[in-house]
């Protein structure tokens, strides 16, 4: 089963967001953690949702970065401020990562566009852009066990995606919270996003293939549940093995990596109609993992 839209996921695991950008609440009823840091102008639609869902925010204790993108740290500094007591969380690299002007900037700038694209560009200081920077409060390490409630929150580094990626797992719920380093479901496909290191991804998905899953929580288009999350993994690890395929063949036959990247972006830009994100940001990222593997390639 598929949930892409607000609500519950499980007893314990509640979606908010919107569809192509989703924060999860887990926990309660006595404390909860919020998982992923969504896009800024997700931030009214979490509010309004955690009213309707009668979630008293004072017992909201932490928020979770799973990693440093653009589009999974935009609610952070409306939350921070909104409710001080709550204890920022991201990987070591993920904290220095949000300290770094130039990381910050593009952070800043990308979600000024998308607020403008939503037809919210007034409320820019409301939603709390700009900011200077994103202090993590509590660093996360591989192994670590937090706690939501009575439920155990397990940390694990999953880099690839990006240097600083981690994942959650929520064993008395079988839940995974991976993030873009679990792959991006995008209607019956799975986009690999091994934007960082293409070895790395993949050794990652593997590692967390090796859980058991009962509920993948995605932070673009929504959660699965049963055989669908059971499932996921295998795909997503089947999807990065293709794809590495294509960028590599496509880069053995032009030598060049500007050509391989407008090629395989076009592929995939013909397979994703109506994805959030522009072309531009998709490009970028296939030039990436194009960089990559011609690297390891060494032709």
């Amino acid at each position: 089963m598929v949930i892409d839209r607000p609500g519950p996921v499980t007893d314990r695991i509640t979606l908010l967001g919107r569809q192509e950008s989703c924060v999860y609440l887990v926990g309660g009823p006595e404390e909860y953690s919020l998982l992923g840091g969504g896009m800024t102008y997700v931030v009214p639609d979490i509010l309004a949702q955690l009213a309707d869902f009668s979630i008293d925010e004072s017992k909201i204790t932490r928020l979770i970065i799973l990693h440093s993108h653009f589009d999974h740290v935009g609610i952070v500094p409306f939350f921070r401020k909104r409710l001080p007591h709550v204890r920022v969380c991201a990987s070591r690299r993920g904290r220095d990562q949000l300290l770094r002007p130039e990381v910050v900037a593009v952070i800043v700038d990308f979600n000024r566009v998308l607020l403008a694209r939503e037809g919210m560009e007034g409320r820019e200081a409301e939603l709390g852009l700009p900011f200077g920077s994103i202090v993590v409060d509590e660093v996360l390490t591989d192994g670590q066990t937090l706690q939501a409630g009575d439920l155990d929150l397990e940390v694990m580094e999953v880099p690839g995606h990006s240097s600083c990626s981690i994942a959650v797992y929520c064993p008395q719920e079988k839940a995974l919270f991976a993030s873009d380093a679990g792959g991006i479901p995008f209607g019956d496909k799975v986009f690999a996003a091994a934007n960082s290191n293409y070895d790395q991804y993949q050794a990652s998905l593997q590692r967390m293939s090796r859980l058991d899953v009962d509920v993948h929580c995605a932070e673009h288009y929504g959660a699965l549940t049963g055989d669908d999350a059971r499932g996921f993994m295998p795909r997503s690890m089947e999807s990065a093995r293709l794809t590495r395929i294509v960028i590599e063949d496509a880069y053995r036959r032009t030598r060049d990596v500007a050509r391989t990247v407008e090629e395989v972006t076009n592929l995939l830009a013909s397979e994703s109609q109506g994805y959030f994100l522009p072309r531009e940001v998709m490009e970028m990222v296939v030039g990436q993992m194009t960089r990559y593997l011609a690297k390891t390639l060494n032709l």
